[in-house]
């Protein structure tokens, strides 16, 4: 009864599943591999130690920034030069700016430091004089199309609208890291800017996504045997029925 599934035409079906099936479960353990790892970089910002308690290391030492070394507290000594406001920057439900200065560190390369965040109307601070040596948070580079960051054209001068190298690269003649710092002092005059969360990790909701996508692709797989045994039965019964002679034809 069950010779059709050699037929040329349910070799095609049963090639499809025996290929849909695998695919289906490996794509569903990826989505799940997503989420847990999304949900240990969750546990483990809940165990680091309290910004007070962390220690400070060289800024040298924990470059390039990533998940492992993004909040981190680095330590870099230089001479401060030129200063920007980034604004429409949020804190505690305020609306303001970022008080960027760009820090020549000793060697040579040009930090972007935060040193806090201004309530909007006021006048922005001095920039400090002689060789300083800041303590921050490690941030990576913002990408444009980061929540929150303003991207439109049109600032004024000596105002920046998100914070990387490149969109530094045009305003200063220096080379600038790959990242920046927000100090976790705030200079006299300003607010401490809280160290943001890396892109991509922690219980938010594209790791709810990832879990969706989970159940999405174990259901397709499920789905895809559920129509091949549907199939082969509905097969079977008509090639019962034309042994029988009760298979009808169309007038």
């Amino acid at each position: 009864m069950y010779r059709f599934l050699l037929t040329p035409r349910w070799w095609g079906i049963n090639v499809f599943v025996v290929l849909a099936i695998p695919f289906c479960i490996f794509m569903g353990s990826w989505q799940l591999g997503k989420f847990e790892d999304r949900v240990e970089t969750h546990r483990d910002a809940q165990d680091a130690p309290a910004p007070g308690e962390m220690a400070v290391e060289p800024l040298d030492e924990l470059l390039p920034v990533d998940k492992e070394t993004s909040g981190r507290h680095a330590r870099a000594t230089g001479v401060y030069g030129e200063q920007f406001l980034v604004p429409d920057r949020t804190v505690d439900g305020k609306s303001g700016s970022y008080v960027l200065t760009l820090l020549k560190t000793d060697g040579g390369r040009t930090l972007p430091v935060v040193r806090g965040w201004l309530a909007k109307g006021a006048p922005a601070p001095a920039v400090p004089d002689g060789v300083v040596t800041v303590v921050g948070a490690l941030q990576a580079n913002e990408n444009a199309g980061t929540d929150g960051v303003h991207t439109g054209g049109g600032l004024p001068s000596g105002q920046l609208g998100m914070i990387s190298a490149a969109s530094l690269v045009n305003l200063v003649p220096d080379d600038v890291h790959d990242a920046w710092v927000t100090l976790t002092k705030a200079d006299a005059g300003l607010v401490a800017v809280p160290a943001s969360i890396p892109e991509g990790s922690g219980l938010d909701l594209k790791a709810f996504q990832n879990l969706g996508y989970t159940g999405e692709w174990f259901v397709f797989a499920a789905f895809v045997l559920f129509m091949w045994f549907r199939l082969v039965r509905r097969e079977a019964e008509t090639v019962r029925d034309r042994r029988l002679g009760l298979e009808t034809h169309p007038l």
